[in-house]
């Protein structure tokens, strides 16, 4: 099955995974395809570059069907169209089709360039689902008892979601799901990571499912203070506080670490100052506060005292962890998908991570007021809930890692500043009426709101 060119250039961009929004693609083609299903509907595996009219490209993960009967109604939204004589569908929301793929990582071996390694038994007979939240990845369910991580935007080489979570999990730490089997394929002559397999954790919940109910019952009872409510979420950010200490200790002991010194704080800053100079081509609202941001990131580049830098998660943030009966539990070690892979890849300062939470506890206080008129009582309610949250969630820390982030204010302050940064471009591209959230919260941090 190859794919017709326009058909994949029409349908990807409306895709929640596709990171090229708002870019013009020239063209798109397939460099690669792997039948794993050879019966009607057709299964293939398809990697398909995608070419920019300023000469970049970027590599997706497919995961395609073709029929030559009818596509049945539940699957009409998954359709790409007609392409010789055969409807050409997107495979991860039909059951049989996706349960091919587990039959793959089931046997192990190899399908044409693709690689399959099972580390567990695996039941291959698990009817299939897509998880409706896709983002950046998209994830299949196998019979509640497992889970898919397909990587959709491709780097050549290792992913370090299965790298780090393999190595957290080799050495026993409790707080990553261990992964099941994963499978790669080959990218631009190199081999890279395409998906993870993992045990799916019936009846827990996600931190940002949690932290928001606890919000919106702050919300209802609007007389009251955070610590007051029944949702009362302080107590689960310090426990998540701890458990985010406990993996990076153990992460500093398993995999590489060392003391960075001033000329990595300069380079540091560079990368600061380069990243919000790319952010105000896109956002011009940050123009009002580049001028505090700068001064931030100049002070990182005055320091002269060691940072301890290690591998660390990259993209940290309450819906990247989910509260088991057994404690918190984190994921997706990837880092930021739109961050090379050599940058996913650094060492960098664990206080990048705690300033992920960070925002992201800001996010939770802040999002049920994003589309509507601010209430001043709601809007002091949700500083004050995401505060109190924010230093639960470092008082856990501090006592998994006898140090307080909170004593690294230069450090900490310009890490939070570049991730909502971050969060401004992604809003300004994928939801604009909440773009008020990480601008408010930048202005919060450089002093210039309330």
């Amino acid at each position: 099955m190859t794919v017709a060119s326009d058909l994949l250039r029409e349908w990807m961009p409306h895709q929640r995974w596709f990171g090229g929004k708002g870019r013009v693609i020239a063209g798109v083609e397939e460099t690669s395809s792997s039948l794993l299903l050879d019966s009607d509907p057709e299964v293939r595996l398809v990697v398909a570059r995608v070419s920019y009219d300023d000469g970049s490209t970027e590599s997706y993960q497919l995961l395609l069907a073709a029929t030559k009967g009818a596509v049945e109604q539940r699957l009409e939204h998954a359709l790409l169209g007609d392409h010789e004589g055969r409807l050409v569908y997107d495979a991860v929301h039909d059951p049989a089709a996706s349960s091919a793929l587990l039959e793959h990582l089931a046997a192990g071996g190899r399908v044409d360039d693709l690689s399959f390694v099972r580390a567990a038994d695996i039941d291959a007979t698990l009817p299939g689902r897509v998880l409706g939240a896709e983002q950046s990845n998209t994830s299949l369910v196998y019979g509640d008892a497992l889970i898919l991580k397909l990587f959709r935007r491709l780097q050549p080489g290792a992913n370090p979601d299965i790298e780090v979570t393999k190595a957290l999990a080799d050495a026993g730490s409790t707080h990553v799901a261990t992964p099941v089997a994963w499978y790669d394929g080959t990218v631009d002559g190199e081999v890279t990571s395409l998906g993870l397999l993992q045990p799916f954790l019936r009846g827990s919940s996600e931190g940002w499912a949690m932290a928001t109910a606890s919000v919106r019952d702050l919300f209802a009872e609007a007389d009251l203070h955070a610590d007051e409510v029944g949702g009362d979420f302080a107590g689960e950010s310090e426990r998540l506080g701890a458990a985010t200490g406990e993996v990076h200790a153990l992460m500093r002991e398993v995999l590489p670490s060392r003391t960075a010194g001033p000329e990595e704080s300069r380079a540091t800053a560079r990368q600061l100052h380069e990243r919000l100079d790319a952010a105000l081509l896109v956002v011009p609202e940050l123009a009002d506060h580049a001028e505090a941001m700068r001064g931030v990131y100049d002070e990182v580049a005055t320091r002269t005292a060691p940072v301890q830098v290690q591998r660390v998660h990259g993209d940290y943030h309450l819906g990247q962890v989910l509260r088991t009966q057994d404690g918190w539990v984190l994921l997706d070690f990837e880092g930021e998908p739109a961050r090379p892979l050599s940058e996913r890849r650094a060492l960098m300062s664990p206080l990048r991570d705690v300033a992920g939470m960070l925002r992201s506890f800001d996010y939770a206080a802040q999002h049920l007021l994003a589309e509507q008129s601010l209430r001043p009582d709601l809007v002091f309610r949700a500083q004050e809930w995401a505060t109190r949250n924010r230093d639960a969630f470092c008082d856990g820390y501090a006592s998994a890692v006898g140090a307080d982030p909170r004593d690294e204010t230069v450090l900490l302050k310009a890490f939070e500043l570049d991730k909502a940064v971050y969060e401004t471009v992604y809003e300004a591209r994928n939801r604009p009426t909440w773009l008020q959230v990480p601008l408010a919260s930048i202005g919060r941090l450089t002093g210039a709101a309330a």
